[in-house]
């Protein structure tokens, strides 16, 4: 694999010359069919060069992915071919070569409940790059009873592709995550217990791997209440082999202060769960200033502390598979900025006229165009290049691997680049 960055009077049959590969595996693996043209600055995905394949009696999809230490999905993009990934005796399959050089990784990502429709299809796309998918999320209330979900599409779909399902739980209400909510639980053994019974019910019921506590905004006075509250959480689903984990705010150090932070016990976390999710992203966020939402010298610096308290595998890294669109001149307490994904960025960018520029001190892209109205505006994204650095880092520091927010942001280019670079572990056989 190669990352080419188009320059002027490019085009993708003359890149595909460059690089002896097909226009076709140019276009597949960096979804230019959903874009209407290539944009100057936009970094491309080369894939190396394929082999071919053709396809004996009795022979699957899923068999010939395993033999060829590749992703399903990798030779069904490749060979444009949908779910169910049917194929017959005869055929002529391409299969990518992967290098695989940085070893073995686990990889999680959020989902939010949609259509059975979109969810299949966001799954379909994704699900052979996955450890584990986490519905978000059965919201816990003050009596510890839980607010339940429709996540039965989603179960199914990560059956399908041994996606170890995570049960989420947090402490959302009124669209925020609430701080006396939280204290009430952690505050009442009976209302633990509680919520402790209903996710294992739950959990029983619908075949869940897994539990991930998300509890956010909890109070700093609170925090040796949250950990008693994981260490009775762990005590109850390790017996029963159920992991725990637990998603934690981006700190840089264990005397952090602020609503977010403090009763994240990082020291503690590691101690007690399986492994956590660190949340490094939404430095730039949709109410903030215009700046990349996962600047790599800032996720550095979360993890430099990380490391320091949790053991290295216990700790996944978070990362966005999306940018936000922000208007100029940036007013505080004025209009929020939009979410968008790297795919509508490229869009925005060829219809505009905006070059694609990269800030190599945070490795984040950006654009700068102007709309309709004559409105500047500036969005943060990500890219190959992007994705590739924070690869890299999570191998430089030997964690257990990458979370993603969310599934629904089309990114083709991050899942290629993820199946080039590692080996992507199965917790389900």
């Amino acid at each position: 694999m190669r990352i080419y960055v188009v320059k002027p009077g490019d085009s993708v049959w003359s890149i595909s010359r460059t690089f002896g590969v097909s226009m076709e595996s140019i276009t597949t693996v960096n979804g230019l069919q959903e874009i209407p043209g290539l944009v100057i600055g936009q970094a491309l995905v080369i894939p190396t060069r394929e082999r071919t394949y053709v396809v004996q009696p009795g022979d699957s999809i899923w068999a010939i992915a395993q033999r060829f230490n590749v992703s399903v999905y990798s030779i069904a993009s490749l060979n444009s071919i949908s779910a169910p990934y049917s194929i017959y005796p005869g055929m002529t399959l391409r299969i990518p070569e992967k290098s695989k050089n940085y070893g073995f990784i686990e990889v999680n990502t959020y989902i939010e409940p949609s259509t059975s429709e979109n969810e299949t299809r966001v799954i379909n796309e994704v699900g052979s790059y996955l450890t584990y998918l986490s519905p978000f999320s059965y919201r816990v209330t003050e009596d510890g009873s839980l607010i339940t979900i429709n996540d039965e599409t989603i179960l199914a779909a990560a059956r399908r592709y041994r996606d170890a399902p995570l049960m989420v739980i947090t402490n959302f209400k009124g669209g925020t995550f609430d701080t006396d909510l939280g204290h009430t639980i952690l505050t009442s053994s009976t209302i633990q217990q509680n919520v402790i019974n209903n996710v294992l019910s739950i959990m029983r019921n619908k075949g869940y791997y897994g539990l991930n506590i998300d509890f956010e905004r909890i109070s700093p006075d609170d925090k040796e209440l949250y950990n008693d509250f994981l260490r009775k959480v762990v005590a109850a689903l390790r017996p029963l082999n159920y992991p725990v984990a637990t998603a934690l705010a981006p700190k840089t150090s264990a005397g952090q202060v602020g609503a977010w932070y403090g009763a994240h016990d990082y020291r503690a976390h590691g101690e007690i769960v399986d492994f956590v999710i660190l949340m490094t992203y939404e430095w730039g966020w949709s109410g903030g200033p215009p700046m990349p939402v996962a600047p790599i010298d800032q996720v550095r610096a979360v993890l430099n502390f990380a490391v320091s308290v949790i053991p290295r595998k216990k700790i996944m890294m978070g990362m966005p598979l999306y940018g936000y669109d922000w208007t100029l001149p940036y007013m505080p307490h004025g209009a929020y900025a939009a979410r968008v994904s790297p795919q509508d960025t490229y869009t925005i960018a060829y219809r505009r006229g905006a070059v694609v520029k990269y800030d190599y001190r945070s490795e984040s892209p950006y654009i700068n165009y102007t709309d309709e109205r004559g409105v500047q505006h500036i969005i943060w994204f990500e890219d190959a290049r992007s994705v590739q650095a924070k690869f890299r880092m999570a191998s430089e520091y030997g964690l257990r691997g990458v979370s993603y927010w969310e599934l629904g942001s089309s990114f083709p280019q991050n899942w290629y680049v993820l199946d080039d670079m590692f080996q992507i572990t199965k917790v389900i056989t």
